[in-house]
């Protein structure tokens, strides 16, 4: 990746409803320069897609949580059978599959403490494979809008 594309890549993070246009003006190239360029990160993998940000207030999401997970046994059945059921719950905004104490981190959002009492302990804990829960709501998420690539990195 050069300038250009990393230039493109903050642009359309920033707003990705930016047309080729605007791109091509903003960054002074030609617009077919600045569409091939588009192509070449998307074909690369590193464009995967636009995404909407959706206030999670405003749609009685308001509580979120970070919830640690730790399973028993702790192989390859186990770890994907739990990955599948939490791929479903709709409470479940992302997951990381982890090494070291636990083997989950699921951030969740329900309307209010109600919900995440009764997402643990009707839901989550019912599985037989969870040996431990530990959860902690978030008071502030504050997620970067653009990402870049660091320095020295082979891209």
């Amino acid at each position: 990746m050069d300038e250009l594309d990393t230039a493109l890549l903050a642009l359309l993070q920033e707003d990705s409803r930016l047309t080729n246009k605007d791109l091509a003006a903003r960054l002074h190239v030609a617009q077919s320069t600045c569409l091939e360029r588009i192509r070449r990160l998307t074909n690369r993998g590193i464009l995967r897609g636009q995404h909407a940000d959706v206030d999670l207030r405003k749609i009685g999401r308001g509580t979120q949580a970070i919830v640690a997970v730790q399973l028993r046994p702790p192989d390859r059945t186990v770890i994907e059978s739990f990955q599948a059921f939490v791929a479903n719950l709709p409470e479940v905004l992302s997951y990381f599959v982890m090494s070291g104490g636990d083997d989950f981190l699921l951030h969740i959002a329900v309307a209010d403490n109600d919900q995440l009492s009764a997402f643990i302990l009707d839901r989550l804990t019912q599985r037989r494979e969870i040996v431990h829960v530990r959860t902690s709501v978030i008071f502030s998420h504050v997620r970067r809008s653009v990402v870049l690539p660091l320095s020295g990195s082979d891209t």
